[in-house]
């Protein structure tokens, strides 16, 4: 199923620059992938600080549980 959406000329321009013999969608699929990276955000104003270190301290802590069931598992 497709659906139509409204882009300015200069943003088409730039998708079909970059298109070459992929679909729209694929262009704007990897975009999107591309964005989804939190070190993509950070610095950029999205994130308040105190909001960037909560999240940081998750990470670092799911990590610490990832390598603990890791080496549980040897």
């Amino acid at each position: 199923m497709s659906k139509n959406i409204a882009i300015s000329d200069d943003v088409y321009r730039e998708l079909k620059q970059e298109k070459g013999d992929r679909s729209f969608s694929d262009v704007i699929r990897d975009h999107l992938e591309d964005r989804r990276k939190l070190a993509d955000v950070t610095g950029k104003g999205v994130l308040d600080h105190e909001t960037h270190e909560a999240v940081k301290d998750d990470i670092e802590q799911l990590s610490r549980g990832t390598f603990s069931r890791l080496d549980e598992d040897r």
